[in-house]
């Protein structure tokens, strides 16, 4: 078992800090299934995204509530929110910001940097695809490195950061691919589907009367960044790190089982088995759990991969990569 070695006095600790992210946790959840309906799948998701500390990226059709998700996913977790709607004329200014020359009262000159959105704890990136490559890119630095450089000085992002980043299916006219290096830096994808019948009932019932349902805040920014400090704490057996290192090396071309590698055109790198790891210890948290099990890999290793792998060519006729992902997890045991 991968732990860390502790004293009495802070084992004790660790366990009130565990109860009191539990209590937190519970709260949160509640909170967000008092306004989003039917889609318990993506929020226990976007709330492990968050708890591990990482970026999310929604896809699914316009009217799945994506944007309203991220904007109660704000609420309930206390972080000062920013949206960006993403078009094909915004440009990279408009997110990062940008540099101004005042004149002074004593006709002196200077350039001061006015802060875009992206200076928020969560930044909801709406219809990401919409907006060009160049746009995009704006993203990278700061999704990776909490801060930003402008004219050759830095700038720190606020504590925590995320970005929740919305998509629409690249078949939809008037957008554009996110280029591979830019995937790589959401922690999971979360696929948005339609609701089932039940609970689009629900939805119709609770957002066409007079009054609808609002998030209420359930923790704040500090108390969310002492339960992502937990969730790095929280110990890892062998057999789960064994299967995340089994699971995500077999995707890639070259490596594991022929019979499902040549079919990959490029698989995922570290920074997945880091993802696969962070959140399965969050998911365990966010359920109720002090560590992660063998089922989290297998619930996560979609959402941690679809993103980070493509078939080749004669691949694409027979399968998608859902389809060589489940057979990787079947491996899982």
């Amino acid at each position: 078992m991968n732990s860390i070695n502790v004293a009495p006095s802070e084992t004790a600790a660790a366990a009130e800090a565990a109860e009191r992210a539990l209590d937190h946790i519970g709260r949160a959840r509640a909170a967000i299934g008092a306004v989003i309906f039917g889609q318990d799948e993506v929020v226990e998701q976007a709330l492990v995204t968050i708890l591990a500390g990482g970026h999310g990226l929604l896809v699914g059709v316009p009217g799945l509530a994506k944007t309203k998700l991220v904007e109660t996913l704000g609420k309930a977790l206390g972080l000062a929110e920013q949206r960006v709607q993403f078009t094909p004329d915004l440009l990279p200014a408009d997110i990062i910001g940008s540099e101004v020359l005042e004149e002074g009262a004593d006709r002196s000159r200077a350039f001061r940097f006015i802060k875009g959105p992206i200076f928020a704890q969560l930044l909801m990136a709406d219809e990401i695809n919409r907006a060009s490559p160049r746009t995009q890119s704006a993203l990278l630095q700061a999704m990776q490195e909490h801060h930003v450089s402008v004219a050759g000085k830095r700038y720190d992002l606020p504590q925590p950061f995320h970005v929740l980043a919305t998509q629409n299916p690249l078949e939809q006219e008037g957008t554009y691919p996110l280029p591979e290096a830019q995937l790589d830096r959401f922690l999971l994808q979360i696929d948005v589907n339609y609701p089932d019948r039940a609970s689009e009932r629900r939805v119709l019932l609770e957002t066409t009367g007079e009054r609808t349902a609002e998030a209420v805040q359930a923790l704040d920014a500090g108390e969310l960044i002492e339960i992502q400090r937990l969730v790095r704490r929280l110990p890892v057996g062998d057999k789960v790190v064994d299967a995340i290192l089994d699971l995500v090396r077999a995707a890639r071309p070259g490596e594991g089982d022929p019979a499902i590698a040549r079919h990959v055109s490029w698989g995922p790198g570290p920074r997945a088995a880091q993802a696969l790891m962070l959140a399965t210890r969050a998911r365990a948290l966010a359920t109720g759990r002090l560590a992660p099990s063998l089922d989290d890999v297998a619930a996560l290793a979609a959402p941690v991969l679809r993103h980070r792998m493509a078939l080749n060519f004669a691949a694409r006729r027979e399968m998608s990569v859902a389809d060589v992902i489940e057979k990787l997890v079947a491996r899982i045991g």
